[in-house]
């Protein structure tokens, strides 16, 4: 993968947790999110957006039910903090100052 490419996928990581602190009840299906994240610069495809949740959900960010062919995904307090900057993961952009 090149470094832009992995610079892409970290950034859509911390908008999807972003987006999730934004929204009521810290929670949305992968729907949803695709839809939100092509409005901050992100046209993936569906699984493309259910594969970064999943991954999202092995470091404690999120958690995933499965609803159907959609996820609906959980912010934790983890990836609140995460998405505040006030803990770092490899693998998801630390937000800008």
């Amino acid at each position: 993968m090149s470094q832009y490419a992995e610079f892409l996928r970290q950034d859509m990581r911390l908008v999807l947790l972003r987006l999730l602190v934004e929204l009521p009840a810290y929670r949305a299906n992968s729907s949803v999110l695709n839809a939100a994240l092509d409005n901050f610069g992100h046209s993936v495809s569906r699984d493309q957006v259910k594969t970064e949740l999943y991954w999202l959900s092995e470091q404690g960010a999120v958690k995933l039910e499965e609803m159907g062919p959609v996820l609906v995904a959980t912010l934790t307090e983890r990836g609140q903090d995460i998405a505040s900057g006030k803990a770092r993961v490899p693998g998801i952009k630390r937000p800008g100052a």
